[in-house]
């Protein structure tokens, strides 16, 4: 786990790199990678990479990044984890590769040097990474299938540069800071920025499961190697609906293990984040089958002890059940005090969750742990959230109104204010929006409505933001080729919330403190053995319990569902005084702040 970054002149032509710039937008990203900084130069000066180490497998110097191979035509700097990387090495090896170190990174290139781009198709694991050919003078990057390890780009003054953070990017001191109306709408309406936007005009987010070749001309090439709705639809029409096997429990629990197997590959010691719910009590019941010591983490909020929504007890009941080496830590308000500051310092993108991830990792590291892994992704698999019943009743409720769109829109514009009195604004958007899954997903997940952003961005800005972010069709996209309710809700879920916001989320949280969080549930393989269980309706929290039922306390079997919840929203509102709610926001750390504390669900 690594932060990486690079700047590329463009065009045959084009001036020489400035390394220095190159070094502060590395030396920014510090803390992704404490244990080591490298720096590469083209002889030209035309390509400079960069690099920040976390040294997780093959700790060694031969390891360190940026690497070249194939007599210095090719070099990479790669942020993530290929679990499958012994046996592609394997393979490599049997055709007469030779390999330097034991390193992930060196299997990527001899891939990318045999296969090209087409070397995706056989990662399993989390990456994003950038790879110059010197003799083609071309840049190619990528990002892993889900969205796991981010990656930001600009093309802004004759340059091409990328880095993991979009802080750091900034950082670099040459590119403006103009605002994206669309990243700020999307923000509003979603509490996260959707990708491939940012705060900023002038940078993107390369989209999750897709590559970018910027040739030497300066021409740039998208390739898309994988999408969630491609995937679901792929196996919806593959599969006869006279066809029911049942979700078989040997079979489920062989490719759960075989996802937390790959997952722990690894040469330093991995933890596990355990609460209470039923997604991280079996992966490490899983995990404890891999290794005689696991080591557990639990967080607990002091404002909770001893009430019902205290995860601890439980957590404390499974470990004990487990045996493993388990820690409890508890956060209260005063902590929480102490931290805000490097809370929203360390939020590269604005985010209105994060907070418990933050602390959790930040323990999971003052005791020691590199790499932990996550339950994140389990609900998007096992439909655990209640949009997976709400909105396809919505859609069914309203059927029939879009052939009244204009009377909607007038019933919206009449109830809206009155609404805003007593109860939630959406209430007055069902007509409008129910009847479509993208617009009743909308409403589900939204923040704040449509009608909403004037009042929050300004006129001008919000009908620009709006119009640009072109939200609703986006998320009907996501669903268009797909029939399967099911399915309908697992890639909009999948896309949307669990990408831009619990992913990213994940990754700055546990940057921020040098640890690599991991999440065997979002495992491309997994998920493509899973695929055809989640379109008959078979997969659920039980069945996963189902899978090691004899590992965990029969409490964790019998427990309610009550949702992780922290008390965030109290403790900024006792944090904040009260002139600086009435302040604009300029500031985008100021502009969280503000949002966290009228989260509404």
């Amino acid at each position: 786990m690594c932060g990486i970054c690079g700047i590329v002149s463009i065009g045959r032509e084009g001036p020489p790199v400035d390394s220095e710039e190159l070094l502060r937008i590395r030396d920014r990203m510090a803390v992704r990678g404490p244990d080591g900084a490298g720096l590469w130069i083209s002889p030209d000066r035309k390509a400079v990479l960069g690099h920040r180490r976390l040294s997780i497998i093959d700790l060694s110097p031969q390891a360190s990044q940026p690497m070249s191979f194939g007599n210095g035509r090719y070099t990479i700097v790669f942020n993530g984890e290929i679990y499958n990387y012994r046996e592609l090495r394997q393979g490599l090896a049997a055709q007469g590769q030779k390999f330097t170190s034991s390193s992930d990174t060196e299997a990527l290139l001899a891939l990318y040097a045999q296969r090209g781009a087409g070397m995706l198709d056989s990662l399993r694991g989390m990456f994003a990474l950038a790879i110059w050919d010197e003799r083609e003078k071309e840049l190619f990057l990528a990002r892993d299938h889900f969205g796991i390890k981010p990656l930001y780009y600009s093309r802004q003054g004759g340059y091409f540069r990328f880095a993991s953070q979009v802080k750091a990017l900034l950082a670099g001191g040459a590119l403006p800071h103009d605002e994206d109306q669309a990243g700020r709408a999307g923000f509003y309406l979603l509490g996260y920025v959707p990708e491939p936007h940012t705060l900023y005009k002038n940078i993107r987010a390369l989209p999750a499961g897709c590559a970018k070749l910027i040739e030497r001309s300066g021409r740039e090439k998208s390739i898309r190697h994988f999408d969630i709705g491609s995937e679901l639809a792929k196996t919806e029409a593959a599969i006869s609906g006279g066809h029911n096997n049942r979700l078989n429990k040997d079979e489920l629990h062989d490719a759960l293990r075989d996802s937390i197997k790959h997952h722990m590959v690894s040469d330093v010691p991995v933890g596990v984040f355990l609460s209470s719910g039923v997604d991280s009590s079996v992966i490490a019941a899983l995990a404890s089958e891999q290794t005689a010591h696991l080591r557990t983490v639990t967080l607990g909020f002091a404002e909770y002890k001893g009430r019902e929504n205290d995860e601890v007890p439980l957590a404390e009941l499974t470990a004990a059940k487990l045996k493993t080496d388990h820690n409890t830590r508890w956060v209260s308000r005063g902590d929480f005090s102490g931290q805000l500051k490097k809370i929203l310092s360390a939020m590269d993108q604005p985010s209105i969750d994060g907070v418990n991830t933050f602390f959790v990792s930040k323990i999971a590291s003052e005791l020691g742990l590199k790499v932990a892994l996550s339950g994140l992704g389990g609900d998007e698999l096992c439909a655990g959230y209640p949009s997976y019943r709400q909105v396809p009743r919505m859609v069914d409720y309203f059927k029939g109104w879009e052939n009244h769109k204009l009377l909607a829109v007038n019933i919206r514009k009449l109830l809206s204010p009155v609404l805003n009195y007593f109860t939630s604004p959406k209430y007055a958007g069902l007509p409008e929006y129910g009847w479509s899954y993208g617009g009743a997903y909308l409403l589900r997940r939204g923040l704040f409505m449509p009608w909403e952003l004037p009042g929050k961005m300004g006129i001008e800005q919000a009908k620009v933001g709006w119009e640009e972010l072109n939200l609703l069709e986006r998320l009907e996209e996501t669903v268009r080729s797909l029939k399967s309710h099911r399915l309908k809700l697992t890639a909009l879920e999948m896309t949307w919330y669990m990408r831009n916001q619990l992913l990213r989320d994940s990754d700055w949280a546990g940057m921020t403190h040098s640890l690599e969080i991991r999440v065997p549930w979002v495992d491309v393989k997994l998920f493509r053995s899973l695929v055809p269980f989640l379109l008959r309706g078979q997969l659920n929290k039980a069945d996963l319990l189902s899978a090691v039922r004899s590992s965990l306390p029969a409490e964790v079997f019998h427990r309610k569902k009550t949702g992780f919840s922290v008390p965030v929203r109290d403790w900024l509102l006792s944090e904040t005084p009260n002139s600086s709610k009435a302040r604009g926001l300029r500031d985008w750390d100021l502009h969280i702040e503000k949002v966290l504390k009228i989260e509404r669900i």
